[in-house]
């Protein structure tokens, strides 16, 4: 049995379900603090994996876990607030990082891995904003960090090409702000190997690293593309600016908010990278044509081994 030990924040979300049970497989004994641990059923039945109720942004609460650690995972990140004022980002991507840095301190683990986001720090939306500050946080934390910076990540039940799938399966008009915004999606299970690349790789101690695929889409393209793998026949209408924000600032005050302001915000800058972070860690990039059809298609078998091919 292996004795590398890793606590991971975020085990609940989409890249966390998929990550938790990479880091099983490569031999770490992985520890998964979460405030929703029913929502972890399926990782607990791992024997490498423990789950464990704590409330997160408890500095206190997070020491013990901590102690006997070789590293933390932060994967901890939402898209919407429940409010509009910014609180529920600093909550969830400042106030969190500043009491897991401080508690990795107290417990003694030095090695931190944060997933942040592209152009994090720029622009006006809060979860941009935030996601920046967070990001200033760890680097003078005196940590062995690595931050991860994705464009918006696909793959298995992802909250993109599925989500549209979920919009498109309700009419046959979808109205799109921001529709010619530009993106590089990155597949999930490069992401994963990304961090376990660094997990393995003290190189990656203080580096930064932009994480983005081979393509880059309009959401116009990605919405298109679902329509179509679904055998739809949709009307994609983009809309103007002030139509578009309009629109988001309606979406504020919808239930779940599918859309809001911050995003039209996060919308206004292209999330299609720079510096190759993947490229920098020798993981080739896999297209989307290489995981999506067989998945929008609903061939599970056929999607399985496109999803293995991918992540060999």
């Amino acid at each position: 049995m292996s004795n590398r030990h890793l606590v991971v924040l975020g085990g609940t979300g989409f890249v966390g379900s998929h990550l938790v049970p990479a880091l099983a497989r490569a031999g770490w004994q992985v520890t998964v603090a979460s405030r929703n641990a029913e929502r972890l059923r399926q990782l607990a039945v791992l024997p490498e994996v423990r789950v464990v109720s704590v409330d997160v942004y408890d500095r206190a609460a997070l020491v013990p876990l901590l102690r006997g650690a070789d590293a933390a995972i932060n994967l901890v990140g939402i898209l919407n607030e429940p409010g509009r004022n910014g609180a529920g980002f600093r909550r969830a991507h400042v106030d969190l990082s500043n009491a897991l840095i401080g508690a990795c301190k107290e417990a003694g683990v030095s090695r931190l891995l944060q997933m942040s986001s592209l152009n994090a720090g720029r622009g006006s939306s809060y979860y941009l904003l935030t996601r920046g500050e967070a990001e200033q946080r760890v680097k003078s934390s005196e940590l062995e960090w690595t931050l991860f910076q994705p464009s918006v990540i696909f793959g298995p039940g992802d909250g993109l090409f599925f989500r549209f799938a979920s919009l498109l399966a309700l009419t046959p008009v979808l109205p799109l702000a921001r529709a010619d915004a530009k993106f590089a999606p990155v597949f999930v299970g490069d992401v994963v190997n990304a961090f376990l690349h660094a997990l393995d790789d003290r190189s990656t101690i203080g580096q930064t690293y932009e994480l983005y695929g081979p393509e880059v889409v309009s959401l116009r393209d990605i919405v298109t593309y679902t329509a179509r793998h679904l055998g739809l026949r949709r009307w994609v209408i983009g809309l103007p600016n002030p139509l578009g924000r309009l629109q988001a600032a309606v979406f504020d005050f919808v239930p779940g908010k599918p859309f809001s302001s911050d995003n039209w915000k996060s919308l206004q800058i292209d999330s299609v990278g720079g510096i190759d972070g993947l490229f920098r860690m020798g993981i080739e990039k896999t297209p989307i044509d290489a995981v999506m059809p067989a998945l929008l298609s609903g061939d599970e078998h056929q999607a399985r081994l496109d999803r293995c091919r991918a992540l060999r």
